[in-house]
């Protein structure tokens, strides 16, 4: 649980001949949360024995902890694994059972989810690796549904993530379902991170407009189209302002966006309807239309389907006017989520 000073205690396995990246991303995640004053998060990093581990660079890193941080922390996160895919030993699976059992989030980044899995804590459950690991997991631990498709996947008290980048995805999603998309959207800006990947229905990761070339009608119809949200934006309408025939532009959007207008439109709205729902006090059929959902029973219909809350119950949780007051208390479990890497069928 959270320390009685609203903070959170994240604790990251290390190993000898992890990669210096795949080391530093949760720190460089949650510990901006703290820098940037959002919230008193700390992070640790821990090992089956206190001491020092050797990078795979070659890099000695010293001060690590042992397994008594992973027993004091709110999340625990395996960052990586070994390339061998060799089995987690039993230290650190009764750690990761102990912490999982006193209701710590468990994240496995990537490779991690191997030690995860190792672990017995994705039995049963649909679950995300690199996808060069995905037979061998799958060979070791057939009652784990795994889906190479995805970018991660959050149950609530166990996460796994796809390969390297997908981890900060990931740590920028727990951000998220803690503090609210302002603050993890402050912290990808913070940390000069795009978090532009398209997601699938529970995308709480803010998709910025990649640069495109001056003149491109893709980007200037992108451009338009958040202008002009709340009116209707049909295929024929949008083509209409490319100046392309509607089959040409359907064919260019998708080359360029990887989804269709219809989706990408839908994830502005969505987007916009969290913002409104964040920073405003506008009522819902008010949100609603300025998002251009047409009512407020497509916007609950949509929103539902998207991130598994009601409108309301985001607002309560995500309130950016008082999220001093709330979010740093933990209040509410994560929102689960299932982030696809290529566009929804």
């Amino acid at each position: 649980m959270p320390t009685s000073d609203g903070g959170l205690r994240i604790a990251v396995h290390a190993f000898d001949g992890i990669t210096m990246f795949h080391l530093s991303v949760p720190q460089l995640v949650f510990d901006e949360v703290a820098r940037q004053g959002l919230g008193n998060w700390t992070t640790v990093l821990f090992a089956d024995r206190a001491g020092s581990v050797r990078t795979a660079e070659g890099y000695p890193i010293g001060g690590i902890r042992g397994p008594a941080a992973a027993e004091e922390a709110d999340i625990v996160v395996v960052p990586s694994w070994f390339e061998d895919g060799r089995a987690a030993g039993p230290a650190l699976r009764r750690t990761l059972t102990r912490a999982h059992g006193r209701g710590a989030t468990i994240a496995g980044l990537c490779l991690g989810a191997v030690a995860v899995a190792d672990a017995g804590l994705l039995s049963r459950r649909t679950a995300v690796t690199h996808w060069q690991a995905v037979d061998m997991l799958a060979a070791r631990h057939p009652d784990v549904d795994l889906d190479a498709s995805v970018l991660y996947i959050d149950h609530g008290d166990v996460l796994t993530s796809a390969g390297t980048a997908s981890a900060l995805d990931a740590c920028l999603h727990l951000v998220r379902a803690r503090l609210g998309a302002a603050a993890a959207n402050r912290v990808a800006r913070s940390l000069v991170v795009a978090p532009h990947r398209d997601g699938g229905q529970a995308q709480f990761i803010e998709r910025p407009l990649p640069p495109r070339p001056a003149g491109d009608p893709i980007a200037a119809v992108l451009e338009w189209a958040l202008r002009h949200l709340a009116e209707p934006l049909p295929v024929e309408r949008l083509a209409g302002v490319a100046h392309l025939s509607r089959r040409t532009f359907i064919r260019a959007f998708q080359a360029s966006t990887g989804v269709t207008p219809a989706v990408w439109v839908r994830r502005q709205r969505l987007d916009e309807a969290r913002r409104l729902l964040e920073s405003t006090d506008l009522p819902i059929d008010q949100v609603a239309a300025a998002c251009g959902f047409g009512s407020t029973v497509t916007l609950r219909q949509s929103f539902a389907a998207a991130f598994h809350t009601a409108p309301s119950e985001y607002r309560r949780r995500f309130d950016a006017r008082s999220r001093v007051g709330r979010h740093r208390s933990g209040q509410g479990p994560p929102v689960p989520a299932m982030i696809p890497s290529g566009p929804p069928a």
